[in-house]
């Protein structure tokens, strides 16, 4: 299951995808709250910062500033590519738009402003078609 290491067949194939729903960071003390699914979990010395759908966050009462719509590129990207991040980063900084971008083990994931979204994925469309 080797990823894609050429950044130009990266780029060209990334085939970004819009997730359904609002997505907000938060953090907890510790461990997961019940009743939580996150989408994305990482573990810093300060606390254990979440990645939720926005009605999970309000209905447990977690706080949180930053809504974001998730986008995954569909390409199977290798975790020793280099330049992805990059590119699709300077792509939407030239828009004006934020971007925090998290590695699975197949896929990159974007989360960029939730009204922002359709616009993302245009900029990623058009880095794709010069690619």
């Amino acid at each position: 299951m080797k990823g894609e290491s050429d950044l130009r067949l990266l780029l060209s194939g990334m085939r970004p995808e819009l997730n359904e729903g609002r997505y907000v960071f938060t953090t907890v003390p510790g461990t997961v709250p019940e009743g939580l699914t996150p989408v994305v979990t990482v573990a810093e010395h300060e606390g254990v910062t979440l990645v939720v759908r926005q009605e999970e966050a309000d209905r447990a009462g977690l706080a949180y500033d930053y809504v974001a719509a998730w986008i995954t590129l569909r390409v199977h990207s290798a975790l020793n590519a280099v330049g992805l991040t990059a590119a699709v980063a300077t792509e939407l900084a030239a828009a004006g738009l934020s971007c925090n971008v998290v590695a699975g083990f197949h896929h990159d994931h974007l989360f960029v402003p939730h009204d922002a979204a359709h616009e993302a994925l245009r900029h990623l469309t058009s880095l794709a078609a010069r690619s």
